[in-house]
């Protein structure tokens, strides 16, 4: 497996330090052709969301522990253009989601570290999903398209909805807007829809590190 790559450490920087222990722990984890690379949302010349930064200030002094490798958007900036189906196989957006803080993760059956990480996600969106915040799980299986289902049904996965893209044109529009490599991808949407953070690979969100990001990003 390829090692992730980021750019040079300032070794003055504690975060930087922790990041690159959370992705160190991602690689060591020994998966096939999934390969993490450093996201670096708030830049890519997308518009920028200069009234989320009372947000993204509350959520600095959180990206730690098992949320470490989240990177905040600096600035933050408009929800990435992508489109997908809801769990009736109608297409929707992001913006259909406005008003509500999100959390989105792109996930497919084949990537273990994706699987591992559904039961927190679960268990985050059955603790404070509601009128104010959702986790958008989009699976981008492109074949076999009856084992996400059937996959969140053996393992009680039930809090989650099914949103999915068979075409997984999401990766490359994400890519495209402001970077991704390999799944899971996570992305925190404040309820204006902006972005403003990003996360390459899995964490357990349903962790009290976690559950404190998703708190400060409802507000």
């Amino acid at each position: 497996m390829a090692e992730a790559t980021e750019p040079a450490p300032n070794p003055a920087s504690p975060r930087r330090g922790r990041k690159r222990a959370a992705l160190g722990a991602v690689a060591g984890l020994g998966i096939v052709a999934v390969v993490y690379g450093v996201a670096v949302p708030g830049k890519g010349g997308a518009a920028a969301c200069p009234a989320a930064a009372g947000t993204t200030a509350r959520l600095d002094p959180l990206v730690r522990g098992e949320v470490a490798a989240l990177g905040l958007a600096q600035p933050a900036r408009a929800e990435p253009e992508i489109s997908f189906r809801t769990p009736e196989g109608q297409p929707t957006t992001l913006a259909a989601f406005r008003g509500k803080a999100l959390l989105v993760n792109l996930w497919a059956t084949w990537c273990v570290p994706c699987r591992k990480e559904m039961p927190a996600l679960n268990a985050l969106q059955r603790q404070q999903g509601g009128g104010d915040f959702q986790v958008v799980a989009v699976n981008v299986d492109t074949a076999r398209l009856d084992r996400p289902a059937a996959f969140l049904k053996e393992n009680g996965i039930t809090d989650l909805a099914l949103y999915a893209d068979p075409s997984a044109d999401v990766l490359q529009s994400l890519k495209a807007q402001g970077g991704l490599l390999g799944l899971p991808t996570t992305l925190l949407i404040d309820r204006n829809g902006c972005e403003l953070g990003r996360m390459a690979g899995p964490a357990d969100w349903a962790s009290p590190d976690g559950q404190a990001v998703i708190r400060a990003l409802k507000g």
